[in-house]
């Protein structure tokens, strides 16, 4: 940028100023970027926040019961809609309670712009009444964050923070803004006239590194595509592409658990997901592939197993925006950073004009070799008449609703969300949201307030378990403020259940402290909340509970009594490759064999 435009700028700039408070500021901030929903909890420290926003109209602010839940909302607001979801909390207390959410956000790349009140510039430092160096204690969970002394930084920082929670890689963003900031009067710079001076996210390819990948893929014999949450982070148009990019190959698919949606679960090419409850074909096809195209993933250890037997034969393309992805923990053969979209337009367009061909004959041998291990039908399980198996309510529930196109999917963390994962197909993007990289029980419930505050006339159902779903079960309370339908369909085993399946696989049977012994009555609890409690404790009664818990519109929590023993399979041990793969032992499966296998 030359001296004329920096001075083209300044005066654009001073033209844009607008005289206000900080508290006015942050609202038309907001409105500028577009928000029409904030998640958040009021206290002290933004008061004068909460005053500017009552003021205003075109903004909905949804008061949630804990600042955990704010940001899970937010959460499941962004990843349903590609929107960043906004959170306002209070100092104290009400910053550290956000800090789960947040990283849950960095980790699995969700965009949130978290506000959060502060004790007055003068005070900061003394101890004062809910002080704490929320700057410090969130530094390690945010893409970035501000601490805003001046008001005259404070509309640029605003805007800033929307720019990076966005752009790049997505991730959680705080500004944190002391109580006197929030009061004072200052000059407000519009959108258009912020623009960060080092933040240049790289989201154009690398021409040649594109011709390059489109070169290895035409020469495979055995290739493997694996996608992530990086293609549905870059939009709609990504997933486009990579469809069209598997019509122009016909090679197979798989994806992590972020990734599902991305690719159809109803096309021939897809073989489920990928890692230690993945399918047998997809982990024993990523462990002979020769090419492997990695496209938004991250190569975390759920998806790898042990690391140096990923892969053994294969060599690795990998298209991540974020470089310092890039060989992090698989060596790759061509790192291509950019943004998925981009990147995917590019190879189709490199394949239609170079007319390349598959290896047709290969790839014929390679499709004949994925159909034998999908012959294995690792996913099996046996049913019972007298009691519900997890995966059999699964089945159902996804067989009575996948008529509709509006479903969307949320989990608690455990057994029931790889099962949820394994059973419930996805088509489209933007309709599973989960926790992965943090693994955050009581994720689902919030999330699922979110969505449905996104998406008012949708189907949302938050697949739970009952240990996960009750750290977080007084969003019930803002579901029923909002009037939102949500349907919480817990799988109710008793127990914390993957804790178990691993005590019982890798410790003994030794079952130290897995076991709920004082449940809830959650029909009880749903008629407390004012909501609908169903209970389904028989095979026969599952399809009518259901049906009628769909046809309600409001609130609902279901008590799906499932068979406390049922272990989710198939299963790749800790430390383990995945060609050593465990099997349910109705399937020939040796549970012993995986404690012989860590030690």
């Amino acid at each position: 940028m030359d001296m004329d435009d920096t001075l083209k700028d300044a005066v654009a700039a001073a033209e844009s100023a607008q005289a206000m408070s900080g508290a006015q500021m942050v609202i038309r901030a907001l409105k500028d970027q577009g928000v029409t929903h904030i998640f958040g909890y009021p206290g002290g420290a933004v008061l004068p926040i909460y005053d500017a926003l009552f003021q205003v109209e075109g903004i909905t602010h949804v008061l949630v019961r804990h600042e955990q839940g704010a940001v899970h909302a937010a959460e499941g607001y962004a990843r349903s809609t590609g929107k960043p979801g906004v959170v306002l909390v209070t100092s104290g207390p009400g910053a550290t309670n956000a800090v789960t959410g947040l990283t849950d956000a960095l980790m699995d790349s969700i965009p949130l712009v978290v506000l959060t009140g502060q004790v007055p510039t003068h005070l900061i430092g003394t101890d004062a009444f809910q002080e704490c160096d929320t700057v410090g204690i969130t530094r390690p969970c945010t893409k970035n964050n501000w601490l805003v002394r001046h008001i005259g930084d404070l509309s640029r920082v605003l805007h800033e923070a929307f720019e990076i929670a966005t752009t790049g890689r997505p991730g959680p963003v705080l500004v944190d803004i002391p109580k006197d900031v929030q009061f004072q009067t200052g000059s407000y710079l519009g959108p258009q006239s912020v623009h960060h001076r080092t933040y240049r996210p790289k989201t154009d390819p690398d021409l040649s590194s594109i011709v390059k990948a489109v070169e290895m893929m035409a020469a495979a014999k055995k290739p493997l595509f694996y996608t992530g949450g990086g293609i549905i982070n870059s939009g709609p148009e990504a997933s486009a592409l990579l469809r069209e990019l598997v019509d122009l190959t016909g090679f197979p698919v798989t994806s992590t658990l972020m990734g599902l949606g991305a690719f159809p679960a109803s096309r021939p090419e897809w073989l489920g997901m990928l890692g230690m409850h993945g399918t047998w074909e997809a982990n024993h096809a990523m462990h002979d592939c020769d090419v492997m195209i990695c496209l938004g993933a991250r190569f975390d250890d759920r998806c790898t197993g042990k690391v140096s037997s990923f892969s053994p034969k294969s060599k690795k393309i990998h298209l991540d925006i974020d470089a310092s992805q890039i060989n992090k923990i698989v060596r790759v053969d061509l790192p291509i950073v950019a943004d998925a979209t981009k990147a995917l337009c590019e190879m189709v367009r490199f394949w239609k004009t170079q007319k390349h061909k598959v290896q047709g004959a290969a790839l014929k041998e390679w499709w004949a070799q994925i159909n034998q291990w999908r012959g294995k039908k690792s996913l099996s399980y046996r049913n019972s008449d007298s009691i519900i198996k997890p995966q059999h309510a699964i089945d159902r529930l996804y067989e009575l609703t996948k008529h509709r196109s509006d479903v969307y999917v949320t989990t608690e963390v455990g057994q029931h969300q790889m099962w949820a994962a394994q059973r419930f197909h996805f088509n489209e993007p933007n309709h599973w949201m989960t926790s992965g990289g943090l693994g955050t029980m009581g994720y689902g419930l919030p999330a699922a307030v979110g969505v449905q505050i996104a998406h008012p006339d949708a189907l949302v159902i938050d697949i739970a378990g009952e240990a996960s779903v009750q750290m977080t079960m007084q969003e019930m309370s803002t579901a029923m403020q909002y009037e939102l339908p949500i349907k919480i369909f817990i799988l109710n085993n008793e127990y914390m259940g993957m804790v178990r399946q691993w005590q019982e696989i890798l410790h003994g049977k030794r079952y130290s402290h897995s076991y709920s012994e004082a449940l809830p009555d959650f029909v009880k609890m749903a008629d407390a909340f004012g909501c609908v409690g169903l209970r389904a404790d028989k095979p026969s009664e599952l399809d009518g509970k259901i049906q009628e818990m769909l046809s309600v519109r409001r609130p609902v929590l279901f008590d799906c009594r499932v068979d406390p023993t049922e272990n989710c399979y198939p299963m790749i041990p800790s430390g383990a490759a995945h060609n050593e793969m465990l099997l349910s032992p109705d399937d020939g499966g040796e549970i012993s064999d995986a404690g012989k296998m860590l030690v």
